[in-house]
């Protein structure tokens, strides 16, 4: 643990957002997440500019946080810094919320995967970088 790594903040925002871009596309999980999250597509579509400000916001805050701890950690640690991060924390923390609110199990899965893999993304970005 040392100084955060400003490059691995950067590349780690910006994978964020692609891995996002990809995620929630028609690729992979864009029908089950709207339904979901009971949005139409018309909704989804709307104030794009300011979803993809906010989500680009939040990628750099959580990347400076992340590297507050994995900055310059071996491979191996930051491969489990990222996934624990992503599970024990992030999606976990989620799925107390998605309890609450009666979301769907499907939504967690979709959701809270998104973050495991995310966050192993920062994980490696932090120890290669």
């Amino acid at each position: 643990m040392g100084e955060i790594d400003w490059i691995a903040v950067g590349v780690a925002t910006v994978s964020a957002f692609v891995l996002g871009g990809i995620w929630y596309s028609p690729l992979l999980f864009a029908q089950p997440w709207m339904a979901g999250a009971k949005l139409t597509k018309e909704e989804t579509e709307a104030n794009m500019g300011a979803v993809f400000g906010q989500a680009l916001l939040g990628a750099l805050v959580t990347a400076i946080a992340f590297g507050f701890f994995a900055s310059g950690v071996p491979l191996k640690e930051g491969l489990i810094y990222g996934f624990t991060t992503g599970l024990g924390l992030v999606a976990a923390s989620l799925g107390l919320n998605y309890a609450f609110e009666r979301r769907p199990l499907s939504l967690l899965a979709i959701n809270g995967g998104y973050f495991v893999v995310q966050f192993t993304l920062y994980g490696l970005i932090f120890a290669l970088v």
